[in-house]
């Protein structure tokens, strides 16, 4: 039996297909070919008008312990602005991401085309903690300014806010914000939202969990505030969306919104939520960024796709 290209283009074809390419020499006319649906589609951030490419980069994993993994995790670095991507998002959490970007980004001399977005925590309310904090991640990131500082996971929002809007004045920040990544801590998020004046927020959303949709995100909107959504693909271990997906083949609507893999169709759900501005799955190899670039371009599901896009996960993901 034969089928029409794509049905059943799963994330294990495209690192097969895409290692060849790479092998090759080839990455670019790949892109090119899985994007002909037209250019990056772009987000506006609400507080100044400015657009961002609708799919970013999380760096939880760029720690390498290899020379290979480095190599590789410089590689998505180097390519990712020539395949539409600008958005980094890290954290000093995130063990040794900060100093590793900021090596690779040193020695890619790419700086200026990246969007780059770190954390912060107070540590037991400490707000000097805090801007110890900062000040290290300027040094280990090789940067004089931030695009985006971030509160990391709702910890010391208050007592940070006064160094987070200082910095934004002082132009050492370009926007300010808000993360979690935990379900149950967004009913905190949305009073914090409330409270501050904030540029953006960071929130877990995805097909498989899309309680941000009840009460964040609409805040959002109202609110007029930016939406960077993490772990759109699940968590990296037993909650990786792709994971339990397996070999499912893709349903015939995938067609429908351009989709030619399982990580695209998952990336595009989130991002045709109208109150998201940019998803950053966590990306660590160069056939990996090519499959998630492409799901910022062509079709989006529009309302009657996204809730058939529900009903389908629900009926067959149990």
């Amino acid at each position: 039996m034969t089928h029409r290209f794509g049905r059943f283009f799963t994330r294990r074809d495209v690192v097969r297909f895409g290692a060849l390419a790479g092998a090759a020499g080839l990455v670019a006319p790949v892109f090119g070919a899985a994007s002909g649906e037209g250019a990056a589609i772009t987000r506006a951030i609400p507080s100044t008008g400015e657009t961002l490419p609708v799919i970013g980069l999380g760096t939880n994993n760029y720690s390498p312990t290899t020379p290979e993994e480095r190599a590789a995790r410089r590689e998505v670095l180097e390519k990712m602005p020539d395949l539409g991507g600008t958005v980094v998002d890290t954290a000093p959490a995130y063990r040794q991401s900060e100093v590793v970007l900021g090596e690779l980004i040193g020695e890619l001399r790419n700086r200026d085309k990246f969007f780059l977005a770190t954390k912060v925590t107070a540590p037991e309310g400490d707000a000097k903690r805090g801007a110890q904090m900062i000040a290290e991640s300027f040094r280990r990131l090789r940067t004089d300014r931030f695009d985006l500082m971030q509160v990391h996971n709702l910890d010391g929002v208050d007592v940070l806010m006064p160094a987070l809007r200082d910095g934004k004045a002082a132009r050492k920040f370009r926007y300010i914000g808000i993360t979690t990544s935990n379900t149950d801590a967004h009913g905190r998020m949305a009073d914090y939202m409330r409270a501050h004046s904030l540029d953006f927020i960071q929130v877990d959303y995805s097909l498989d969990n899309r309680a941000a949709a009840d009460r964040v995100l609409p805040l959002a909107q109202e609110r007029r505030i930016a939406v960077l959504v993490n772990m759109p693909l699940g968590g990296r271990r037993d909650g990786n969306l792709l994971r339990r997906l397996g070999d499912k083949p893709l349903p015939a609507w995938a067609d429908d919104i351009d989709a030619t893999s399982w990580a695209q169709v998952l990336l595009k759900y989130v991002v045709s939520h109208p109150a998201v501005t940019c998803a950053i799955p966590g990306t660590t190899k160069l056939t990996h960024l090519v499959d998630n670039q492409r799901a910022g371009r062509g079709r989006l599901p529009d309302a009657a796709m996204r809730k058939r896009m529900e009903e389908w996960w629900d009926a067959n993901t149990g």
